[in-house]
């Protein structure tokens, strides 16, 4: 069903195109609104007055609809033919390509500010990074969508992690529409709020069927959507850091499943958790390690080090040799930690994390990072 999400967010995303340029389009361009007002022909204008249209922004917008319509039928196609993990990990890369192309005509800016410390070492407060920017966006734009994909197995997680995400970045985008004066963000973020707010729309409905217990699954479809949703907000809204701070569970859910991914250490089709019908909870699911196939003892020992220190759930036979460990994902390495869980308690718990982790990155980027560059945009007043 999250290609049907991902349909019914375009087909209203589509339809509602000429309401952000009612003004441009009506007022701006053809009089309306104005037609009472007598004016001497040395003052009129003639034509629509085009020119004057902002189609900077209307090309904008449409890149996003471009890219997310280009994740929704990848996604589609990785739905229908389950494409290898290797080769769709790189699906998210050809979406981005209209959303890189408009960034680089429209805006075009590749300096990042320095921290305070650096810039007597550096002698500027920009730095220009050029091509590295837009490897840096492609990179962003390749891990959002994959790392919703991966944190994901049990009912309505990978519809309440998107949820949460998405309102905290509406709650960051009101910040800068609720200011005392006219901030020169606002363009952008009531640029974000228009793809938020049908998302939010759509997943609050998608996850009313996806809940414990799902009536429907969502799919690929819609992780690689709503992750593309986010990078669409972010680069073309011009604050990808802060989205950077509400993805931390997902950077660590990614970090720490490395040693699986990149094959460390054997990685099963499916890493969700273990459903015990005895009992009704979730455990953690496991790899299991023949006695004439151990883990290199480098690896054995990491592995060791790892279940010291509560990182892992490690099973060893009399002579010490590994039989099994868990998964090396934040589901089970929660139930390593919290013991075995209802699916619904388990979700909940990931999503209040989530919450918390998410709300104490707003915090860092609107007040902790004011302790290492001079002000946060926030505090910036326009110049008009």
């Amino acid at each position: 069903m999250g290609a049907v999400c991902a349909i019914v967010y375009l087909l209203t995303i589509i339809v509602f195109i000429p309401f952000p340029f009612y003004k441009d389009i009506v007022v701006a361009t053809s009089g309306g609104g104005n037609r009472d007002v007598v004016m001497n022909a040395e003052f009129v204008e003639k034509g629509r007055l085009l020119h004057k249209f902002p189609h900077s922004k209307l090309a904008s917008f449409l890149s996003a609809i471009i890219s997310l319509q280009s994740i929704t039928l990848l996604g589609i196609g990785d739905d229908l033919f389950d494409i290898r993990w290797r080769h769709k990990f790189f699906i998210p890369a050809f979406a981005s390509i209209p959303l890189l192309i408009i960034y680089f005509v429209d805006f075009g800016v590749t300096s990042i500010v320095l921290p305070t410390f650096l810039q007597p070492y550096v002698g500027r407060e920009l730095f220009d990074l050029g091509i590295l920017y837009y490897v840096y966006m492609a990179a962003f734009c390749i891990f959002s969508p994959n790392s919703i994909n991966i944190l994901a197995g049990i009912n309505g997680i990978e519809v309440t992690q998107s949820i949460v995400i998405a309102l905290l970045l509406a709650f960051n985008d009101a910040l800068y529409l609720l200011t005392p004066y006219p901030h020169p963000a606002t363009d952008s973020h009531l640029f974000s709020l228009f793809f938020l707010l049908p998302f939010l729309g759509v997943s609050f409905a998608l996850l009313y069927h996806n809940w414990y217990p799902a009536r429907v699954f969502v799919g690929d479809t819609y992780c690689y959507f709503a992750g593309m949703v986010f990078v669409v907000v972010s680069i073309l809204g011009h604050f990808s850091k802060t989205l950077i701070l509400l993805l931390i569970p997902q950077i660590f859910n990614f970090v720490y499943s490395v040693p699986q991914l990149f094959g460390l250490i054997p990685c099963p089709r499916h890493r969700l958790p273990h459903f015990n019908a005895r009992t009704g909870l979730l455990e953690p699911s496991v790899t299991k390690w023949e006695k004439d196939k151990q883990p290199h003892p480098i690896i054995a020992r990491a592995l060791r080090l790892l279940a010291q220190f509560k990182l892992l759930w490690l099973k060893q036979d009399e002579d010490g040799r590994i039989e099994e460990t868990s998964n090396f994902t934040i589901l089970n390495l929660w139930l390593v930690w919290r013991g075995p869980m209802r699916e619904d308690t388990l979700a909940i718990e990931i999503t209040v994390m989530q919450t918390l982790v998410g709300l104490f990155g707003l915090f860092v980027r609107h007040r902790l990072a004011l302790l290492v560059f001079r002000e946060d945009n926030l505090s910036i007043r326009s110049a008009v």
